[in-house]
C-alpha cells in the first residue's frame, strides 16, 4: 500500500493536562465516520489523550483503557456521535479489527495500537503519534518513527509525567481540510516543540 501520509502538526506537550487539552482540540473537530489511530510507547499518554477527546465529544465516561475488553463504546450525551475506543494490541492479527463489528460510519473511532489494523478497515484516518521526550526523535513522518513494542498495561498509559511530542498525521483523501484545521488549532494552543 502506498503511504499517502502528510504531517499536519508537531507540538510539544509539557503536562498531562496538555495531553487532555490536545484530545479536546482534536475531539472538537471530529465527526461521525472519523477514525483516529493513537500510536506511542507504553505510558505515552494515549488513554489520557482519549479522555480529552471523549470530553470534547460529550460522551458518557469515564474513558479508560480498553485493553482487556478490546473495544468500549461511550454513548454520546450531547446528541453527537458515540466514541468507540479500541485497543488493537491483543488482536491476533490486524484483520481481526474488522471482526469486532464496529460501526465506523456512525461513531468517532479511536484505535490504540492500530497502525497495522486500521488501513484494513478504512481508506482515510488520522494518526496521533506520541513520543515520550520532545528530544527523542527528529521531526519525521510517523511511518518513519521507531515503533514501540510490549504488552499494554491498563494503568501504564494514564498520565504523562514528562514532556511529549505529539505528531498529527493525515492518511488518505478527506472531504474537508481536517489536517489544516487540526494542525492550526494544535499549533495555536501549544506552539512548536522544543528541539
Amino acid at each position: 500500500m502506498e503511504d499517502d501520509t502528510s504531517v499536519s502538526a508537531i507540538v510539544g506537550l509539557a503536562t498531562a493536562d496538555d495531553m487532555v487539552r490536545a484530545g479536546e482540540i482534536v475531539g472538537g473537530q471530529l465527526v461521525a465516520g472519523d477514525v483516529l489511530v493513537l500510536t506511542g510507547p507504553l505510558g505515552a499518554g494515549k488513554t489520557t489523550f482519549a479522555r480529552g477527546l471523549g470530553a470534547a465529544l460529550g460522551v458518557r465516561g469515564p474513558v479508560t483503557s480498553p485493553t482487556f475488553v478490546l473495544a468500549r463504546t461511550h454513548p454520546s450525551l450531547a446528541g453527537g456521535p458515540d466514541l468507540v475506543h479500541v485497543d488493537a494490541y491483543r488482536l491476533g492479527h490486524p484483520a481481526e479489527l474488522d471482526d469486532l463489528g464496529l460501526d465506523l460510519a456512525a461513531s468517532v473511532t479511536v484505535v490504540e495500537w492500530g497502525r497495522d489494523a486500521v488501513p484494513l478497515v478504512t481508506d482515510r484516518w488520522l494518526e496521533i503519534t506520541i513520543d515520550r521526550s520532545t528530544a527523542s526523535f527528529p521531526a519525521a513522518p510517523a511511518a518513519e518513527r521507531p515503533r514501540s513494542e510490549g504488552p499494554p498495561d491498563d494503568d501504564a498509559d494514564d498520565e504523562p509525567l514528562d514532556p511529549r511530542r505529539l505528531t498529527l498525521g493525515v492518511h488518505g483523501a478527506w472531504d474537508r481540510p481536517v489536517g489544516e484545521s487540526l494542525g492550526s488549532a494544535l499549533r495555536t494552543e501549544f506552539g512548536a516543540p522544543a528541539a
